[in-house]
């Protein structure tokens, strides 16, 4: 194998790894979108619940089967 069919095999394994280096990052973006809009939403249940728990008038004491 010549040195320049090496060369041209090399850099085409080089666009094909830029492409997946490319895909992989969008990919990961979007992720880190969805994370950060649902540790969003996990605070505000959390902050819903807080409030709920915290408006209701419940006895803490045990159930009556116990």
């Amino acid at each position: 194998m010549k040195n320049s069919e090496r060369m041209t095999n090399i850099e085409i394994k080089l666009s094909y790894l830029e492409d997946f280096v490319s895909k992989l990052q969008d990919y990961i973006l979007g992720q880190n979108k969805i994370i950060n809009r649902l540790e969003k939403e996990n605070l505000f249940l959390k902050e819903k619940i807080r409030e709920l728990i915290d408006n209701e008038d419940i006895p803490n004491r045990k159930p009556p089967h116990y």
